[in-house]
């Protein structure tokens, strides 16, 4: 039966909320100067508190079943610098869910181990207002609820963003979608400032005249 394989693409995508990751690593090369070199590089990579790397085996010579056990049991990755696998490693790692790297260049290893431990950093983001609409009118509809017909004020109001609804300049309800938007009987993907449109919020049907909807999505900071 062959385990889930886990690989350096799946740490690089891994977002778990909250706890502090670790990715582990096998080092095995040709000398001990480029095992050291490399493991002395990886040391320097530096992104924070929330994730960390360890070396919990190093080497040199060829990757073995012995390798490929550790990696196994440990949940590490195994680095392979100008070095091969020898007798079954490379079935056993199938076998095991253990992902080899091969390298010959270090700062190609340096690089991608690095991406990865950026990868599993947890996102950043920050919020962007998109725009305004003011709500001009109400019109009931037994179906669908409550349609607010809007002039947009600024910026834009885009059909799949989130919205909050502000009266008298308070929050009365935030993180909204809408059910619809169209602009003169036409559903509209976005409608810009100057234009009149139709929209409902989803679930939401305490809206006034006067009220203004805020659109606004979350964008992600890139880590530097």
């Amino acid at each position: 039966k062959r385990r889930v394989r886990r690989t350096l693409e799946d740490f690089m995508k891994s977002m778990e909320s909250g706890e502090t990751q670790e990715l582990n690593l096998i080092l095995k090369g040709d000398v001990s100067g480029s095992v050291e070199a490399l493991e002395d590089s990886l040391a320097k990579i530096d992104v924070g508190d929330e994730v960390s790397l360890r070396v919990i085996d190093r080497g040199v010579g060829a990757i073995t079943e012995t390798n490929v056990d550790l990696a196994a049991a440990s949940d590490a990755i195994i680095i392979g610098f100008n070095v091969r696998p020898q007798g079954k490693a490379t079935e056993m790692a199938e076998r095991e869910g253990v992902e080899i790297r091969y390298y010959t260049v270090i700062y190609q290893a340096i690089e991608e181990i690095e991406a990865a431990l950026k990868g599993m950093l947890k996102p950043e983001y920050e919020e962007q207002t998109l725009g305004q609409a003011e709500i001009r009118a109400i019109f009931r509809s037994s179906k669908i609820g409550n349609i607010a017909g809007c002039m947009v004020t600024s910026g834009v109001i885009r059909r799949n963003a989130k919205v909050r609804l502000i009266r008298d300049g308070s929050v009365v309800q935030d993180n909204l979608d809408l059910a619809s938007l169209k602009r003169e009987k036409d559903d509209a993907a976005e409608v810009r400032e100057g234009f009149e449109c139709g929209l409902v919020l989803k679930g939401f049907n305490d809206i006034k005249e006067g009220d203004v909807v805020e659109a606004f999505e979350m964008k992600e900071i890139p880590r530097a």
